[in-house]
């Protein structure tokens, strides 16, 4: 296969506490009162085969799975604190869900076959229907053998607007992706091979933007702009360098976050992973910079050129606000947390990293967790190895309750971890604070890495907690936590 493109309670804690039971309770009225809900969108999505142009002519449309016949499937865009139907049709020969990634969803809404729904059958439609609860960019996508129906294309951004968003010229969403190709710009057949499987995921050899493989972006200096980026690749990393630009990152993952620069200059998404960034174009008119994707070492490509137009919009950056309101999520008490601790292991190399961590993860070490491992997958969590999405709860959580998750990775690769249903605060990196703090429901995982998150509990049910490189999710890097 060749490339087609080159790639006693103080009176804070009382405060905190009544804080939390408080949003918990405004989002938990918001999900069962449709009544509540400033208003109601209807959207359909019909799932079916279809073509794209993801490369440019000499080479012809791509045979790809699309929602409403594109690639990426069709923007849907609410305001918050209103009221989403999305009717969802399957016109592919197989069983397919979708699920809406990051949402706060009330757990039957949430799109995990067999777990919360039947799949939604050939021929079938099943009707979605639930709450913007939180501002910010979200997606979705098939939860339905996933490693093969979003890399053949399903997957859609959805936005969530704020009722008093930050000033901008220009608001734009880039959904990336990358696409294993021939040469006749048909997509590789090869999906869930045991290879991608154990080592990094399906790395594709053409990378899109909204489905093309992207020339240029128009700007005019002077110009604000709030680029929406979402990472729908089912294993590629993207460290996007805008070079002489200086973009400020105001949400990750639809949260928003302290307005900040990312750390050595490069915006890093893992898979499923999003980021909302104010960027102000300051080159000189009739000039091109690129914006390079540089993650993998002596790997880096061109994604995009910025464009500038001969004409200014004005001599320099608007002097504008660019804080975000923050969402109703409960805040996690410290003082009264119920600890967990998760151990991911396996794939290319796992042993090996296995035996190197065994005095740094706790009792047991690296011998007592091989010694739990069983199943037949490639990946496990906690010594288990997921087969299919209906499993006993590897966590039960007091619901209502704070809880810290303290996550190991003991294996060679990075994985985004995600869980549904909640989003949570990531508050160490091996051991040191995190300077942000920052919310998220997908946390990237480098290798040997010690990541703890902390959230409220609030939102019941049995929820899927797993790696989206969809490949390693497949393999058995997947279990169910349970809220109640």
């Amino acid at each position: 296969m060749s490339p087609i493109h080159n790639l006693p309670l103080s009176r804070r804690r009382l405060l905190t506490a009544l804080a939390a039971g408080t949003a918990s309770l405004a989002m938990l009225r918001l999900m069962s009162n449709p009544a509540r809900a400033a208003g109601r969108k209807n959207f359909s999505l019909r799932a079916a085969p279809g073509r794209a142009r993801l490369v440019p002519e000499p080479h012809g449309e791509t045979p790809a799975w699309c929602y409403n016949d594109a690639v990426p499937g069709p923007e849907l865009r609410v305001r918050q604190g209103e009221r989403l139907r999305v009717t969802v049709e399957n016109a592919l020969a197989e069983e397919t869900t979708v699920h809406w990634h990051g949402l706060r969803v009330p757990n039957a809404m949430d799109g995990v076959p067999h777990l919360t729904q039947r799949p939604i059958g050939v021929g079938e439609t099943f009707v979605y229907e639930f709450d913007a609860v939180d501002a910010g960019t979200f997606w979705y996508h098939p939860h339905q053998r996933s490693f093969e129906q979003v890399g053949r294309g399903l997957y859609g951004p959805l936005i969530i607007e704020e009722a008093d968003p930050p000033r901008v010229d220009r608001e734009v969403t880039w959904v990336l992706d990358d696409w294993r190709l021939t040469q006749s710009a048909e997509i590789g057949e090869d999906f869930g091979n045991r290879h991608d499987m154990s080592h990094g995921g399906r790395i594709g050899n053409t990378a899109t933007i909204n489905g093309r493989v992207p020339e240029e972006f128009a700007v005019r200096r002077g110009e604000r702009v709030r680029l929406r980026l979402v990472n729908a690749a089912n294993a590629r990393i993207f460290g996007l360098d805008f070079q002489d630009h200086a973009p400020t990152v105001i949400a990750l993952d639809g949260q928003p976050v302290t307005p900040h620069e990312p750390a050595g200059g490069l915006v890093v998404l893992g898979p499923a992973m999003r980021a909302d960034l104010i960027l102000d174009m300051t080159a000189e008119p009739g000039s091109r910079v690129q914006v390079i994707d540089r993650f993998y070492q002596d790997l880096e490509y061109r994604l995009i050129d910025l464009a500038y137009d001969d004409a200014p919009l004005r001599d320099s950056a608007p002097n504008w606000s660019v804080a975000l309101p923050a969402n109703p999520l409960p805040e996690p008490d410290p003082a009264t947390v119920r600890r967990h601790e998760i151990v991911f292991n396996g794939g290319m190399m796992g042993d090996m990293v296995m035996r190197e961590m065994g005095g740094s993860m706790g009792e047991g070490g690296s011998s007592g967790m091989m010694g739990m491992m069983h199943g037949d997958g490639i990946w496990f969590i906690n010594g288990k190895a997921a087969e299919g999405h209906v499993l006993d709860p590897m966590l039960t959580l007091e619901r209502d309750r704070s809880h810290v998750i303290a996550m190991t990775n003991a294996t060679a690769w990075h994985h985004p971890i995600h869980l549904h249903g909640h989003s949570f605060r990531v508050i160490s990196r091996n051991g040191a604070p995190t300077i942000h703090r920052e919310w998220q429901d997908t946390v990237l995982m480098a290798p040997r890495e010690r990541v703890e998150i902390t959230f409220v509990a609030d939102n019941p049910g049995d929820w899927m907690f797993h790696c989206h490189i969809l490949e390693h999710q497949a393999g058995g890097m997947m279990g169910v936590i349970r809220v109640a």
